[in-house]
């Protein structure tokens, strides 16, 4: 079954050209100009993935993303026309998945795409092949459960609602457990593809789930850092 992506950006010729290749590599497409339209398109279309323009009439990308993250985990491309690393991160903070900045290349947009979308599907099948009274891969580390099969995170007793790329660092990084990655490793291995942008993604991406798991996010228990290396899971979690 072939995936859709909603397509969202005020400026024509680059949503024709996106569509264009979208459809040529068998994707379904939408299409939306503005923020406003964009959120009815999502809530009537249900898109698989969201390639989503920063700068739109009526209600921006950020708020468009923020809105979206309440009540779906869909995949969200932030695509700007700002060099500005703030506009990237704020971005990050708000639950999108990744980022683009224009101008880019359509063969780096159609491997975001097609990378987000692949481990999406993974994660959505995997949910739903799992039987509710099946035995499952849980990982405990002190007060930390992760359950790789069922792609569950619990603190104690309360579940915590991860972005499947914040599950997927947590895992890759838990499953190799002591062993530090820098930056440009995670990217390749967690993001699945060369990444062409900046470090920052993992920065902002290792925050948030400590914001999610640690007690207190600035002394980490679990995602602990190497200067000026990269990142690690504690071997003492």
């Amino acid at each position: 079954m072939s995936k859709k992506v909603l397509i969202v950006d005020d400026e024509k010729a680059i949503v024709d050209i996106l569509n264009h290749n979208l459809v040529r590599e068998g994707y379904e497409t939408a299409q939306a100009y503005d923020g406003e339209q964009a959120v009815e398109l999502i809530e009537k279309e249900k898109p698989d993935l969201i390639l989503l323009d920063v700068m739109l009439p009526k209600k921006d990308g950020f708020s468009v993303c923020k809105e979206v993250r309440q009540k779906s985990n869909v995949p969200i491309i932030m695509v700007t026309a700002k060099e500005d690393v703030v506009d990237k991160i704020i971005g990050l903070e708000l639950g999108a998945d990744d980022y683009i900045t224009k101008p880019f290349s359509v063969r780096e947009v159609m491997a975001r795409v097609k990378a987000n979308l692949r481990k999406s599907y993974a994660f959505e099948m995997n949910k739903e092949e799992m039987p509710a009274e099946s035995t499952t891969n849980a990982m405990q580390f002190g007060s930390l459960t992760l359950d790789t099969d069922r792609y569950e995170v619990k603190v104690g007793e309360k579940a915590v609602e991860l972005t499947l790329r914040e599950f997927e660092l947590l895992k890759f990084l838990a499953t190799q457990k002591g062993q530090v990655f820098s930056r440009e490793e995670l990217l390749e291995k967690v993001w699945g593809y060369e990444y062409f942008g900046d470090v920052r993604t993992v920065d902002v991406t290792v925050r948030r789930i400590r914001e999610k798991i640690e007690a207190n996010p600035s002394v980490p228990e679990f995602l602990a850092t190497k200067r000026g290396i990269g990142y690690y899971f504690n071997t003492t979690a």
